[in-house]
């Protein structure tokens, strides 16, 4: 039966037996209850010293506290109690549970309450905590973060521009310990940074961190499956953390955030409201000693304070931090040009192997270098450059591109130094001759073809007997393997001087 109708009717029984001197039988008949119930009500109220009419303070839980009073069985007040908030604080270590330490209990107290009571008077207990305090959280393993509602005004001193600051704010699930800073917004490098600098104030890394679904950490948001910004997922890799994002709109899954932005907002905000702060690095000054007074306030029902528990049951069980902090990278996802080269922003282009060509890839980007990525693996790595043009490794390109790009004179004359004598006199003619690089490397090129259709020895010998004749294009080497010339010696018959004396021709007589 509802307890508020319960207690008018038993303020009708008093009314009608003290007031109207009316019979049980009476008020049973006239109020619907059974004759025994008003007897027992009438019967606590004397009890309890009640007459009509009441005292006009007492209300109905007053009223139901006199005439039902909790009775506390002697067995159980024999017993010896426990420090509950020591069992509290000892269930956030890893691997306690509240078996072992009712056995531990025991070992102290042989006569000691048993298993069920024991989990029983701890439920009690933790009923009395406040609501966020309710979860039990391992030691170690979560860091609640979130920004803060309000902002603070920050003033340049030279040209008096206003501009506000974040304030980023992280809580350890365990000791309840807080991290907070100042920043200039809520981006993607700055809510980085921000992570970077507080695992650092903790001195190591928590097995998971919790954030709120601002962009900066979450791409798409999603109740089972939220799609991790890859630049913040990257960073929980460098650090061995991973990323576990509240669901959208539940923010008891970031209970430890709230409650950490709500002190952060109380004890801190709050007291620099009347301050003017003319840079950042003053404003993180000031946070500073406040976060420190903050997180040295005693518990209320616990032992301790955040830092004394920071000490005793996080700190002992966080990661341990990298060797080298974690370097901001972007990613973005690119299409491979024809050219097997990706461009980024500043027009400047990157090589990939030319295998690649046309696939899509991932850029990593950080201050100095450009990392491209495909399938998971890295396969391209350059330095940075802010300036547009081309950068390109010779590994990556096609076969035939490399040699194209990297052919010189002196790579030909090495080849047919190789084959002999002549073949190199000639060659060293043949490049001679030419004015522009690609015509010096299409003859060469023509010359290594008669190589590949005829043996070593015969392009040796042809260029000996080009080099006889005077010859000195490549068409006349060709000329003389196809007729065989170079298998037949010159007879001296076949050689003919040009004759200079001519009536035409001047003598040295003439340049005096």
């Amino acid at each position: 039966m509802n307890r508020r109708l319960t207690m008018r009717q038993i303020r009708q029984v008093l009314r009608l037996a003290h007031e109207m001197k009316q019979s049980q039988r009476a008020i049973s008949r006239s109020l619907g209850m059974s004759r025994d119930a008003v007897a027992d009500y009438l019967i606590r109220a004397r009890a309890a010293g009640l007459t009509w009419p009441l005292p006009t303070e007492m209300d109905d839980a007053g009223l139901e506290n006199l005439l039902f009073p909790v009775i506390v069985a002697a067995s159980r007040c024999r017993k010896v109690e426990p420090d509950w908030a020591a069992i509290h604080l000892a269930l956030k270590q890893k691997g306690a549970t509240l078996q072992g330490l009712h056995e531990e209990y025991l070992a102290a107290n042989p006569d000691g309450m048993v298993y069920s009571y024991f989990c029983e008077r701890h439920r009690e207990f933790a009923k009395t905590l406040k609501r966020y305090m309710r979860q039990t959280h391992v030691a170690g393993d979560k860091v609640f973060v979130d920004y803060a509602g309000p902002t603070i005004k920050i003033v340049d001193p030279a040209t008096g521009e206003i501009q506000t600051a974040q304030i980023f704010v992280g809580a350890l699930g365990a000791s309840c310990y807080i991290y907070a800073e100042a920043v200039w917004s809520q981006k993607l490098p700055q809510w980085i940074a921000s992570h970077t600098r507080m695992f650092e104030h903790f001195g190591g890394v928590p097995a998971v961190v919790v954030c709120d679904n601002l962009k900066s950490a979450v791409t798409r948001a999603s109740k089972t499956d939220p799609d991790i910004h890859p630049t913040y997922q990257d960073m929980a890799g460098h650090y061995g953390t991973m990323i576990i994002p509240a669901r959208p709109r539940m923010p008891k899954d970031k209970a430890h955030a709230e409650n950490g932005v709500l002190i952060v907002e109380r004890w801190i905000l709050f007291r620099l409201r009347k301050q003017i702060f003319t840079s950042l690095a003053e404003l993180n000054i000031a946070i500073k000693a406040l976060l420190e007074d903050a997180n040295n306030r005693p518990f209320k029902k616990l032992p301790g304070c955040r830092r004394s528990a920071f000490e005793t049951i996080d700190r002992p069980a966080l990661n341990p931090l990298p060797r080298e902090r974690y370097v901001y990278a972007e990613f973005r996802k690119v299409r491979v040009g024809l050219d097997y080269h990706v461009e980024l922003d500043d027009r400047h282009h990157y090589s990939v192997p030319y295998a690649l060509v046309r696939q899509e890839v991932e850029v990593r980007l950080t201050v100095d270098t450009v990392e491209i990525l495909h399938g998971g693996r890295c396969v391209a790595s350059h330095p940075r450059t802010m300036t547009p043009g081309k950068t390109t490794n010779p590994q990556h390109m096609d076969p035939s591109h490399r040699f194209i790009s990297e052919w010189d004179a002196e790579m030909e004359l090495d080849w047919a130094l190789g084959i002999g004598g002549s073949t190199h006199d000639f060659m060293q003619i043949v490049l001679a001759k030419q004015t522009r690089r690609e015509l010096a490397m299409r003859a060469a090129g023509s010359l290594k073809s008669l190589a590949r259709e005829y043996s070593e020895e015969r392009i040796d010998l042809a260029c000996a007997r080009a080099l006889e004749i005077g010859a000195t294009d490549v068409r006349n080497v060709k000329s003389i393997l196809r007729t065989n010339l170079d298998r037949r010696a010159i007879s001296p018959d076949a050689i003919h001087e040009a004759s200079f004396d001519h009536a035409n021709i001047r003598g040295p007589h003439s340049f005096h």
